[in-house]
């Protein structure tokens, strides 16, 4: 069940840069390795309430609830807005700063998986993603529906670590320029921007 087929394309969707992955980035930059750790973990543990979507069948009901899809969608154009103000800040909790005080390990795994949580399109790509690779027999439905789910968690997991820890193994270059460090601040800061608008124009 679990063929080369859905490996490679679980490998290339968790590749693609995306918010998470940009969350992840920027916390190993502005604060090392051990940030950057939790953040994957928090967007690896953000996409669990969608994956169960999915294989409850819910995602059909949030894609079919004009209502319910869009205060999901407004709630994570907010969020991510404030994610560029983080970002863009003095101080933010997305900075990169040298000068940056380094956040409990909570918070930073409590705002990854928001980032996840309040994408309302997941829930439907995960719908449209995995019945392919299933058997077909619906009464192993929902458990072949949970392993893959699992596995494309653990494979988002385990490639958010290495755009962590590569981040994290730059830090320390970045931080001698000023210059590489606002214009970093203010790229996040558009880049998060950017997706809060792409998020904003979605429809269900």
């Amino acid at each position: 069940m679990i063929s080369m087929q859905f490996l490679i394309t679980a490998i290339v969707v968790v590749l693609a840069p995306g918010t998470g992955v940009l969350y992840t980035l920027a916390l190993g930059l502005g604060q090392g390795a051990r940030s950057a750790v939790w953040a994957a973990l928090g967007c690896t543990l953000g996409i669990l309430p969608h994956l169960a979507a999915a294989t409850l069948g819910l995602a059909a009901v949030l894609h079919s609830s004009a209502l319910l899809f869009q205060v999901v969608k407004t709630l994570g154009v907010l969020y991510l807005l404030y994610l560029a103000w983080q970002a863009l800040r003095s101080g933010g909790a997305l900075t990169i700063s040298s000068q940056t005080k380094r956040q409990s390990a909570l918070r930073i795994a409590q705002r990854g998986a928001l980032i996840n949580i309040l994408n309302p399109k997941l829930s439907v790509f995960f719908l449209a993603l995995l019945p392919p690779f299933l058997s077909g027999d619906p009464a192993h439905a929902t458990s072949e529906m949970t392993l893959l789910g699992a596995v494309f968690m653990g494979l988002t997991f385990v490639v958010f670590l290495l755009y962590g820890y590569f981040a994290a193994q730059a830090r320390q270059f970045v931080l001698g320029s000023e210059t590489v460090v606002k214009w970093l601040n203010r790229g996040f800061a558009g880049i998060f921007a950017a997706l809060a608008a792409r998020l904003a124009i979605e429809r269900a």
